[in-house]
């Protein structure tokens, strides 16, 4: 593929997904070793850009299955469900009385890991061309 090719395919994309894709073409997956300093100098905004997704972060499951990343999504779908009845499970047997307040901080916990976990994941599908199960490769957690 010639540098001509790769401008017009990048043009389907949206200006975040793109500014997205270069940042982690420069510094890889958010494991590597330069990706923390790179992203600590980038203006606030485009730290926001990069490293989180906001529309993942409110519409995760939907959102997913929208860019096609059907087999993260299920991952995560099945990691929900298994926690989710694993701890009320546990909060029935122990009769915890704030388990609508834990139930809350594990939604939102997996709000964020949708929100910080699509970007690269995307990334990995469009540019590089995998799809796999696991999506929380590279990612540091």
């Amino acid at each position: 593929m010639n540098t001509t090719d790769q401008v017009q395919d990048q043009s389907k994309y949206s200006a975040k997904w793109q500014e997205r894709f270069a940042f982690f073409d420069a510094h890889g997956a958010p494991n590597a070793p330069g990706y923390k300093t790179a992203l600590k100098q980038l203006p606030f905004k485009s730290k926001i850009t990069v490293n989180a997704n906001i529309i993942a972060f409110f519409f995760g499951p939907i959102y997913l299955f929208v860019l096609g990343l059907w087999k993260k999504n299920l991952t995560l779908i099945a990691l929900i469900v298994a926690l989710s009845f694993v701890l009320e499970l546990v909060f029935e047997l122990v009769g915890f009385r704030y388990a609508q307040q834990v139930n809350f901080a594990v939604g939102f916990a997996f709000n964020l890991l949708y929100a910080l976990s699509t970007n690269y994941a995307y990334y990995l599908k469009e540019q590089k061309g995998e799809q796999g199960w696991n999506p929380f490769k590279g990612m540091r957690l």
